[in-house]
């Protein structure tokens, strides 16, 4: 993320950017991206026939299966977001809070964007009864609502919706005609695979759910941009596959051509990337579960993060030693902590939440060292959390909401 500045602080060119792993590049990714590096033609849009061949297989191993025509590619999820919103048309309803990059892409396009609560156990679903009230209040002002854009496991809450709560969710925006789009970018990254139970809402809802998985979530770098989506069974999804390759042609986003080898190469999942993935999400299991430690710890609010390499933390209980600190809001938050921890905190306005409330995104990327020696160390040592460089990072971190947590008491008034 981007510093902010006195003068730039806009959602877009200073919005957050997915959390980073942190750690080197696989060299088997490295080595297909290099024997592709000579190929001089572009993907076509959407995708060539490997590419979609191996998201095929992707989602059919997750037990959503996906014909060649009900699937396409494009140069990272947002891009695939805005293709959707613009074949889709009408106006987006998304959870509060959501993925910072959600609400922009349909602002870009003139479309009204609708914030929806949550429930308390969870983040990325809308709340069934908040979500039908929205929707009522916006049709009686005129509007029209058409997309709902979810997610099961969450980004920034970190947290998997219980399957109960995404089967009431969908029920409800069934019953209202709306369009769903699933971001399951950060499915493959639980971190208590076996104890968590996750479910895509298209194995709910066949006909009006489209998938989209942003391969930066588990399988690529976060700077090789790559993103498939699965769209719905029947004439519908056939019809909407169709326009959204008409806006990805008109936009010109498609793969760059060396890109597509790693992408097809991650999608077909062989043993190396299986394998790194799995490591990667036990490394940042453990460092959330020591960083959610020392935020709760100190006194501020955060569910125990389930998926992803973030969490979300309230600190409105620290609200009186914040305030000495002149942080009366999420970006007065986001700049003092961004400086104190010395890594990137967005606040929660970036993801849709009230500006006055004080919640932040802490990513567990930048704990894992300053050097590819460094990082790689923690995605090999049996106790990472044990490595020097990783316990002054998290040292640091609990000083600072120690710190917090202290002035918070002195500040208290007497009993």
């Amino acid at each position: 993320m981007r510093r902010t500045d006195p003068e730039g602080h806009g959602p877009v060119r200073y919005g957050p950017p997915l959390p980073e792993d942190g750690l080197p590049v696989p060299p088997e990714l490295t080595a297909v991206l290099a024997a592709a590096a000579a190929r001089a033609d572009g993907e076509p849009v959407g995708g060539g026939p490997e590419l979609i061949e191996a998201a095929c297989g992707y989602w059919e191993r997750r037990g959503l299966s996906g014909a060649p025509d009900r699937v396409a590619a494009g140069p990272g999820a947002p891009a695939l977001l805005l293709a959707l919103t613009a074949a889709l048309g009408g106006d987006v309803l998304v959870p509060r809070p959501c993925a910072a990059w959600w609400a922009p892409y349909a602002r870009l396009l003139g479309r009204p964007v609708f914030h929806v609560a949550t429930p308390a156990e969870c983040g990325g679903v809308p709340d069934p009864y908040a979500l039908l009230e929205t929707v009522r209040r916006v049709r009686a002002e005129g509007g029209d609502p058409r997309l709902l854009v979810l997610s099961v496991a969450d980004d920034p809450t970190a947290t998997v919706a219980p399957p109960e709560f995404l089967h009431e969710c969908v029920e409800a925006a069934a019953g209202e005609g709306l369009h769903l789009v699933s971001d399951e970018t950060w499915r493959d990254t639980l971190h208590a695979r076996h104890e968590t139970v996750l479910l895509s809402p298209a194995e709910m809802l066949p006909d009006r759910v489209t998938v989209v998985t942003d391969l930066a979530g588990a399988l690529l770098p976060p700077g090789w941009p790559a993103a498939v989506a699965r769209f719905p069974e029947g004439e519908t999804g056939g019809d909407l596959h169709a326009r959204v390759l008409d806006v990805l042609t008109a936009l010109g986003a498609r793969i760059a051509g060396p890109l597509a080898a790693p992408a097809a190469y991650a999608l077909g999942e062989p043993e190396p990337v299986t394998a790194r993935v799995a490591a990667a999400v036990r490394l940042h299991a453990r460092v959330a579960a020591a960083l959610h430690a020392a935020v709760v710890a100190a006194g501020a609010l955060s569910r125990p993060p389930q998926a992803g390499r973030h969490l979300y933390a309230d600190l409105g209980p620290l609200r009186s030693a914040l305030s000495e600190h002149g942080v009366g809001d999420a970006q007065e938050l986001e700049d003092f902590l961004a400086a104190r921890l010395g890594m990137p905190a967005p606040g929660g306005h970036r993801f849709g939440d009230e500006l006055g409330a004080l919640r932040v995104r802490l990513s567990t990327g930048p704990l894992l060292g300053r050097t590819d020696e460094e990082r790689a160390e923690c995605l090999t040592s049996p106790t990472p959390l044990e490595l020097p460089h990783v316990q002054r990072a998290l040292s640091h971190v609990k000083s600072v909401f120690d710190d917090l947590r202290d002035d918070a008491q002195r500040w208290e008034p007497p009993r």
